[in-house]
């Protein structure tokens, strides 16, 4: 077993359930007392979110390299950063690395493509929604990407930033973020990319009539399976 770097704290709600995943992830694949071999950097959030408003993503990705290669020195072989809207400055990562990003975007796009959909809604930040780096992502490998409209774009942001990544999970908000799913749907989306680590914190399977996605879940896997490669 490869040693897996986890770049988080983005927030460490779902860093969290990175590392609990991981490691059910690979005793469910060895058994016994098995447990993931991995590496875990954990920044301060505040710090990266402060950039993101500022739209000062340039420093941002010189933080998260920097933290990459230190992952690396501490021995990882593989790196995973642990967030979908960090992905913006995935390039700066992969510009200092010697050993393999596994980006977010490639497992989800391939997921949904096994799964036989084409169309799909992409939820998550504003930043994710808003910004073409995930949709340009996805749509180069052959999906139609849908986003929510402003208001909906919105209420999802919030609900993420001020609830989700404070450990605040409320029915209210899952009633919210289901009925923007099912307006997406109603456009065209066969599928729902759960588009932030943080809303598998929120939503599950039987929370959309469509296949969701959740790409914390689909890093893992992916992870496992080249881990033990």
């Amino acid at each position: 077993m490869t040693t897996i770097g986890l770049l988080g704290g983005m927030s460490w709600e779902s860093s969290a359930l990175y590392y609990q995943l991981l490691n059910e992830a690979v005793r469910d694949r060895l058994g016994g007392l098995h447990s993931a071999r991995c590496v875990l950097l954990s920044v301060d959030f505040a710090e990266i979110e402060r950039l993101q408003v500022a739209g000062d993503w340039e420093r941002a990705g010189e933080l998260l390299a920097a933290d990459a290669q230190a992952l690396e020195a501490a021995g990882a072989d593989l790196v995973l950063l642990c967030t979908n809207t960090m992905h913006k400055v995935a390039g700066a990562l992969t510009a200092v690395l010697s050993v393999p990003l596994l980006h977010i975007g490639d497992v989800t796009a391939e997921a949904v493509r096994a799964a036989g959909v084409h169309r799909v809604g992409l939820l998550g930040t504003a930043f994710t929604m808003e910004q073409p780096f995930m949709s340009d992502h996805l749509a180069a490998r052959g999906l139609h990407v849908h986003v929510p409209d402003p208001v909906d774009r919105a209420v999802v942001h919030r609900i993420i930033y001020e609830e989700l990544c404070l450990g605040i999970v409320r029915e209210e908000s899952r009633e919210a973020v289901r009925a923007v799913i099912e307006r997406l749907v109603a456009e065209g989306a066969d599928g729902i990319v759960l588009g932030c680590t943080e809303l598998e914190l929120l939503l599950g399977d039987d929370d959309a009539d469509v296949p969701l996605f959740p790409t914390t879940k689909l890093h893992v896997e992916a992870a496992v399976a080249a881990a033990l490669a």
